[in-house]
């Protein structure tokens, strides 16, 4: 049985909203592609004539040793952009300048294989897919692959080639060994169709994101290691982890318009938001839903927040541990059915909602203060002056009066 993922149409004056329910059995990143992972959408009979269903992971997905019987091998060259044209494996090696792998067939599937290959480039991608059915870019087993584009991108008519690896359609990404990604002033991998990995090991370093989808971006494994000036991880639809190891440096780690984490290891290090769910497209709602797997979320100082849904939260399983002034921040509702959560050191057993989250200069274990940043000691509010003037501003330059606004909720235990 495949992964299915109901694609939701947006269709003229009306937005189609789907309702789904998942059920997970799991997902390997080997060699053993019986293992499957299903998601059961459940819609209203009116939403079932409005939505399609498209196979994410695929058998070939999964495989992460293609046969190369019938590849052809291709070796770089200074200079020299590799064309293919025609449905097939082709096995890239050797070292280059000034190289771009074009892939350019709206009806085949292609599959770029990584053995050894180092490019080096000014202002576009090392690989670009102008135009695929589906085109597969796979690592040979314990190969070590240098992808880099030092620039400022080109354009290519209308598409702004932003990238190292850029992509029209669906891209897979998988195999056994390494791929090194550096963008100096770009993404890292960018797809403007979905974005499916199911194994290797990926070094990124980005000047803007690490690993973006424009539609789904589905992930069954894989080792990733990424240092991201904006997200880590951004899909403008749905971000699926259902696997893999994840250790994320970047402004906010992980964003879309739904997340769902599955399973997988991740370590995130985030100076904005850690998880960030956000409106990106109008054919679904946006949450944030945690059903397995081990996530810590390190957040910095200032006005951060370690999840936060203009949406809803749901914890239904896993583990999470949270090192914030701001671990919660939704606007819908916040359910904790199950699973671990640790914050700051300390296990809770309710979602509280920082409305305005982050230390502000003066806010501290979530009480509110007054302008001088003191608490009366009898405990009562501050009192505001009785002249009508406005508190004096605390003279550290800090915004402690913010925190007179401060908002908070609790969602118990369901």
């Amino acid at each position: 049985m495949k992964f299915k993922y109901l694609k939701q149409k947006i269709l003229t004056g009306l937005m189609v909203a789907a309702i789904m329910a998942a059920v997970f059995t799991g997902c390997k990143s080997n060699n053993d592609s019986t293992d499957t992972t299903e998601v059961v959408a459940e819609e209203t009979a009116t939403e079932a004539d409005d939505a399609e269903s498209d196979e994410i992971y695929s058998d070939r997905d999964m495989e992460q040793s293609p046969d190369l019987t019938d590849a052809k091998y291709i070796e770089v060259a200074d200079g020299e952009d590799i064309n293919l044209t025609e449905e097939g494996i082709y096995v890239i090696s050797g070292d280059a300048t000034d190289v771009t792998i074009n892939v350019e067939n709206e009806e085949a599937k292609i599959q770029i294989v990584l053995d050894g290959v180092s490019i080096t480039n000014t202002d576009s991608p090392a690989i670009y897919v102008k135009a695929a059915d589906k085109v597969f870019v796979t690592t040979t087993e314990g190969s070590e692959n240098n992808l880099e584009v030092t620039g400022e991108y080109v354009i290519d008519g209308e598409e702004n080639l932003d990238a190292v690896i850029y992509s029209k359609d669906d891209l897979t990404l998988n195999g056994l060994g390494t791929i090194n990604i550096t963008s100096a002033q770009g993404n890292g991998i960018s797809g403007k169709d979905d974005v499916v990995v199911t194994g290797g090991t990926y070094n990124i370093n980005a000047g803007k994101h690490g690993i973006e989808a424009n539609d789904l971006m589905a992930i069954c494994g894989g080792t990733f290691t990424i240092n991201a000036t904006k997200d880590g991880l951004q899909s403008a639809a749905t971000l699926q982890i259902d696997g893999g190891t994840y250790d994320i440096s970047a402004a906010e780690a992980i964003e879309a318009t739904e997340i769902i984490i599955n399973d997988g290891k991740i370590d995130i290090e985030a100076s904005d938001d850690g998880i960030n769910a956000s409106q990106k497209t109008e054919n679904m709602d946006v949450s944030v839903t945690i059903n397995g797997g081990e996530t810590t979320i390190t957040m910095g100082q200032g006005d951060t927040d370690a999840i936060d849904a203009n949406g809803s939260i749901t914890i239904n399983g896993g583990t999470l541990e949270i090192s914030a002034n701001s671990p919660f921040d939704y606007d819908g509702t916040g359910e904790l059915n199950g699973g671990t959560v640790i914050v700051n050191g300390e296990t809770v057993t309710e979602l509280t909602n920082q409305m305005m989250g982050g230390d502000m200069g003066g806010f501290a274990g979530g009480n509110a203060q007054g302008f001088t940043g003191e608490m009366p000691s009898d405990g009562t509010m501050p009192t505001a002056p009785t002249d009508g003037t406005m508190p004096t501003a605390p003279t550290d330059g800090g915004m402690r009066g913010k925190m007179n606004m401060q908002q908070q909720g609790t969602v118990e235990t369901q």
